[in-house]
């Protein structure tokens, strides 16, 4: 397995590359955050090693940027800050993992084995359909609005926000009632299943009637309709 460490502390980048070659990696190492993002852009790493405080550009930038162009290797952020907004940042940027200094190879090993099973799978941190744009952390919508490309903020309560949200991250499939009741309410919930259809048609009257469609019998699925 190939690994990227993007490290500007010449000390630490040099033991990094020691210690994950000793488990049988190969490692490359970029010292800025620009030869970084260069490096992951042109190699098929299988994981990424990304310090946060880099000169040239820093690491959320980078994470951002890969996750911009659709480059989807995972992304382990190691650094010395340790603030809990930090790490949301991180997380929230694009990154897999987020692990503090100083820290143990072991744990880092670990970590790393994970993200070598999870693979280059997409996962953007901001999801599109169509015209839709949904942020989960931010917990915000936009409409492109088709006569001339401006990004409309589109106003959802939080349960109009959570089955959006499940509906495009399954855009690919016809979501069933039952599975939207047990992931956007609970397993638990025995109220009136018709629910599912009132909040569709509360989503379709703020997006346009064409982006949610019916498949009778089985579901329903988000689709690049035109409103």
């Amino acid at each position: 397995m190939r690994v990227l460490v993007v490290e500007d502390e010449q000390r630490l980048a040099a033991a990094l590359r020691s210690g994950l070659e000793a488990e049988g990696l190969a490692v490359d190492v970029a010292h800025d955050g620009i030869d970084g993002l260069w490096l992951a852009r042109e190699m098929p790493y299988d994981a990424i090693v990304l310090d946060i405080l880099l000169p040239g550009m820093g690491g959320y930038q980078v994470c951002a940027a890969l996750r911009a162009a659709q480059i989807w290797t995972p992304i382990l952020i190691l650094t010395a800050k340790d603030g809990e907004w930090d790490e949301v940042d991180g997380l929230d940027t694009g990154a897999d993992d987020y692990l503090t200094k100083p820290f143990s190879y072991a744990v880092l090993m670990a970590r790393l084995r994970a993200l070598f099973r999870r693979g280059a799978h997409p996962r953007p941190a901001v999801l599109s359909v169509g015209a839709v744009r949904l942020d989960p952390a931010q917990r915000r919508v936009w409409l492109t609005e088709t006569d001339n490309d401006n990004q409309v903020e589109v106003e959802l309560t939080a349960r109009e926000h959570a089955l959006l949200e499940f509906l495009m991250r399954r855009a690919d499939e016809v979501v069933s009632k039952r599975d939207i009741l047990d992931h956007v309410w609970d397993v638990d919930f025995d109220g009136d299943p018709n629910i599912v259809e009132v909040y569709v048609s509360r989503l379709r009257a703020k997006l346009g009637s064409a982006r949610i469609q019916t498949r009778r019998g089985a579901g329903y699925q988000v689709v690049p309709g035109a409103g």
